[in-house]
């Protein structure tokens, strides 16, 4: 990516939130566009794909928010002309490249100078180097950063899983070993001597770096070119790669693993992996952050007597909880140590709701112990309280 692609891309268009949105707007926004443009979701729509490739790298961006204050601090110091040429010199104005910026430390003089601040935040950003000769010769560039999503069921959320996930990306053409010349042998692109970049003036003394357009940014030109990559040098690849999920992913989370996105070009690392993670419901189960919650029916007698009740676990034998005598409908005991695990290996607890059934056919034998019950009861009124708080409201 150029400077000047740099300066003038909005990542908050492209993602449709405010400048002062916050992460979690930012990441529900990312969320919603990703499902939408997904190449899976949109097979051989090419705009998709592009829009796709916009939406991860803004979010590349302002997803991080080291990477967001130094995109911000950019865009108001050089976006929208708000850099602007001041006096100096005999001719009242002076020259300056912004390749000095990014690509070094421009050393100072009587007048002052600028420092390397600034090729430390755009360094960080697009891994262009820095130091004596950077702007003069072609950079390794970093591989893409990949997303993809996987399905776990509720228990390999729970407990962590290894899943077989299949990947498409731009990797170097194996047909031409990268170089993009069919016979293996390309030559130094004479425009921008093998740079990749070319500098134009844009006005006021400015001078703007932008890709080579002959030879796209890569320094070479085939001169037979690669009838698989066309002369690019890089060619779709699929492969299929083992991803351990870790315990205790929940619903939605989005798990980065580093270096496993596309291969990068000219030695430069490889891109991230982003996986984000679907969990299916459990028909028993729930989950609360580490806890797991379960609901268990009980009987009018076990909850107004007491009893020891067994509850299921997940994937384990069961419990036995004590409930007190006089439980009321709805309480929520704890067995520790039986919910899902922590990131430091431990578990978190099984969270139990007691919920009394009320039967819905009765024997003979029982409607008669019942009838007994009520008249043994008949002058407590559970009612009594809330008839005399409504009136004294």
């Amino acid at each position: 990516m150029s400077t000047k692609d740099f300066v003038e891309k909005d990542y908050y268009k492209v993602l449709g939130v405010p400048k002062d949105a916050t992460e979690a707007e930012i990441k529900k926004a990312y969320r919603k566009l990703a499902r939408e443009f997904h190449p899976d979701a949109n097979k051989g729509d090419a705009s998709a794909e592009e829009r796709f490739k916009e939406i991860s790298e803004a979010n590349d961006i302002l997803g991080d928010a080291k990477k967001r204050k130094e995109y911000d601090e950019a865009r108001a110091l050089f976006g929208n002309g708000g850099f602007r040429p001041g006096p100096g010199g005999a001719g009242g104005s002076f020259n300056f490249d912004l390749g000095d910026l990014f690509g070094g430390q421009q050393p100072g003089g009587a007048g002052g100078g600028f420092g390397g601040g600034l090729g430390d935040v755009f360094g960080g950003l697009f891994n262009r180097g820095t130091g004596p000769g950077a702007g003069t010769r072609s950079q390794p560039r970093r591989g893409q950063d990949i997303e993809s999503e996987v399905t776990l069921s509720f228990t390999e959320a729970v407990d962590g899983a290894t899943v077989p996930l299949r990947m498409s990306s731009q990797a170097p053409c194996k047909a031409c070993s990268g170089t993009g010349d069919k016979n293996g042998t390309p030559r130094v692109c004479p425009t921008c001597v093998g740079t990749g970049q070319v500098s134009r003036g844009s006005g006021g003394g400015f001078s703007l770096t932008d890709p080579c357009a002959d030879c796209k940014g890569r320094g070479l030109i085939a001169e037979t070119p690669c009838e698989v990559c066309k002369g690019s040098g890089r060619a779709r690849s699929s492969r299929t790669m083992q991803v351990r999920i870790p315990a205790g992913v929940s619903d939605g989370q989005r798990i980065r693993l580093r270096g496993k996105g596309a291969p990068g070009e000219r030695g430069g690392p490889a891109g991230d992996l982003y996986v984000v993670v679907h969990v299916d419901a459990h028909p028993v189960f729930g989950r609360k952050d580490d806890n797991l919650t379960v609901t268990v029916p009980v009987t009018f007698a076990e909850a107004a007597l007491g009893a020891d009740i067994k509850v299921p676990t997940l994937n384990g034998p069961s419990v036995t909880l004590k409930l007190p005598p006089g439980t009321p409908n709805g309480r929520t005991m704890r067995a520790r140590g039986k919910g899902a695990v922590r990131k430091d290996g431990t578990r978190g607890d099984l969270l139990v709701t007691v919920e009394v059934a009320v039967p819905t056919e009765l024997s003979d034998k029982a409607r008669e112990a019942l009838e007994m019950y009520r008249e043994a009861t008949e002058s407590q009124d559970p009612r009594t309280a809330l008839f005399e708080s409504a009136k004294g409201a």
